[in-house]
C-alpha cells in the first residue's frame, strides 16, 4: 500500500485488529520511507444481486439507498442506529445469500419490510405505505389490521402502534 504522506510504495503492517462486528479488518501501518503511521481497513468484497426496477431497468444494489430506506422510515423513530445497522446487514446476508444474479425491487423491499416491523411498527406502516402505494385511509387500516394480527410474535420487542405502554423490551 502507498503511504498517503509521501507516496512511497512500502508500508509495513505493525498491528491488525477484527472490529466488533468482525466485518473489518483494522490494519496500522508504518511507511518506511518516512516513518508516518495511519490506519487502513480491510473489508470483503462480495457481489451481491443486480436489482431490477418494476419498469423493468437494472442497476447495481447500493447499500446507500437501502440504508435511507431505513432512515427515512425511522425519522423520529426510537430505533438506535445499532439497530438499524443490524437490520440493514440482516437485508445484505439475505440478498448474499439468496445466490441470484438479480432480484426484483419488490423483493428487496419485502426484506425490508420484515425487518421494519420487528424494529418498530410506526415505520413499517410508513414504509408499507410508500411500497405497496396505499391510495386512502382504508389501505392504511388494513394493513394496521394486519400488523395487530401479527402482534403477538412482535409482543415486547418495540413500541406499541396504538396505545398501550411506552416501555420496550429490555429498555425503560
Amino acid at each position: 500500500m502507498h503511504c498517503p504522506f509521501c507516496q512511497h510504495e512500502d508500508t509495513r503492517v505493525i498491528d491488525s485488529r477484527v472490529s466488533d462486528d468482525g466485518a473489518t479488518i483494522r490494519r496500522r501501518r508504518e511507511c518506511e520511507h518516512c516513518g508516518e503511521r495511519f490506519n487502513t481497513f480491510e473489508t470483503a468484497e462480495l457481489k451481491l444481486p443486480a436489482v431490477v426496477k418494476s419498469d423493468g431497468r437494472r442497476e447495481a444494489f447500493d447499500e446507500r439507498k437501502l440504508r435511507t430506506s431505513f432512515d427515512r422510515a425511522l425519522q423520529k423513530r426510537p430505533v438506535s442506529s445499532d439497530e438499524v445497522d443490524a437490520a440493514v446487514r440482516v437485508v445484505i446476508d439475505d440478498l448474499r445469500r439468496s445466490g441470484e444474479r438479480e432480484v426484483a425491487s419488490l423483493r428487496v423491499g419485502e426484506f425490508v419490510m420484515r425487518e421494519l416491523k420487528k424494529l418498530d411498527q410506526v415505520a413499517y406502516v410508513r414504509f408499507a405505505s410508500v411500497y405497496r402505494s396505499f391510495e386512502d385511509v382504508q389501505a392504511f387500516r388494513e394493513e394496521i389490521e394486519k400488523l395487530e394480527r401479527d402482534l403477538p410474535a412482535l409482543e415486547g420487542m418495540q413500541l406499541p402502534l396504538l396505545g398501550g405502554s411506552m416501555a420496550r423490551k429490555g429498555k425503560g
